[in-house]
């Protein structure tokens, strides 16, 4: 799927976490070589009008572009936002709904954590032909569809399913926007998450995964390559767990370094590690927003 559009990536976040997308949107923006523009569209759930400032000032190239949207924008009318029991921020599901809201334009797009330093050009990544699939993925390490663990797709064979499916993450994607468009995929995963609610531990990975199941193409495992595990040249470094600003961060090192080179070319540079008691704040808020969907299931 060839496009002369500019290289478009989308991000979902909130004022906690600002500080992981400018290093991420900073590592973009450094590893950029080749000649495209880029069109990053941030869904802002609640970023501060000071932190949205610092963070455009902190990207000081002229190929990358800014787009802001609400999060009330991102959900469309007829539909919400599945029931999840996770301390996750709402904003992660928002996802599944980018097609329905990124111009028409654009037949694909990338979709980055923003717990992640990308160490490559982003082109070579938007350069993959992905051809029919419904999107391009790497592959999670830790989980299986047929996975007796917190994680994978624990009720595999009511639904169908081979034990050797292939299972991927949702840090980062390549999406065919246009095909999911064509077959209303938004509204396909939602429904499979709130019919299988109990099971669906990471809601929209779950969803995703068996709505997109061998429809999917498969990365090389270092566009998404966990910060908990030895990779001797990553493409893209994802901090699963705890995130390199906290004082407790429990993943290598060296990546961690890499993280704050980037943020020290940012606005927020020379930041403190933020402590435990910010972490369990911020997860106990995420939980409380929550609540209201629990009485709309």
């Amino acid at each position: 799927m060839k496009t002369t559009s500019p290289i478009a990536i989308i991000v979902a976040c909130d004022n906690h976490y600002v500080i992981l997308l400018a290093a991420l949107l900073k590592s973009v923006d450094h590893h950029h070589k080749s000649g495209e523009n880029i069109e990053v569209f941030i869904v802002d759930d609640g970023i501060t009008s000071g932190n949205r400032k610092k963070l455009a000032s902190s990207l000081v190239s002229d190929k990358m572009h800014l787009n802001w949207i609400t999060m009330d924008d991102a959900i469309p009318d007829n539909m919400r936002i599945p029931f999840d029991r996770t301390s996750y921020p709402k904003n992660i599901h928002t996802r599944i709904f980018i097609p329905h809201f990124i111009p028409e334009r654009f037949e694909k797009i990338i979709y980055l954590d923003v717990d992640m330093i990308m160490m490559r050009d982003i082109s070579d990544l938007w350069n993959i032909e992905i051809g029919d699939h419904m999107l391009a993925a790497v592959m999670d390490p830790r989980l299986k569809v047929f996975s007796n663990s917190w994680g994978g797709i624990l009720n595999y064979k009511e639904l169908g399913f081979h034990p050797d499916t292939k299972y991927f993450n949702t840090g980062i994607l390549v999406i065919n926007i246009k095909k999911w468009r064509e077959e209303n995929s938004a509204v396909t995963v939602v429904k499979c998450i709130s019919d299988n609610e109990k099971f669906a531990n990471y809601p929209d990975q779950y969803g995703l995964n068996i709505v997109m199941a061998n429809r999917w193409l498969e990365l090389d495992p270092r566009w998404n390559a966990f910060a908990s595990d030895e990779c001797d040249d990553p493409f893209n470094i994802h901090f699963i767990g705890r995130k390199p600003m906290y004082k407790t961060y429990d993943n290598l090192d060296e990546f961690r370094k890499i993280f704050f080179e980037h943020l020290n070319r940012t606005k927020w540079k020379n930041l403190r590690p933020i402590g435990e008691s910010k972490r369990y704040f911020k997860k106990l808020s995420n939980v409380i927003k929550k609540i209201p969907e629990f009485f709309h299931r």
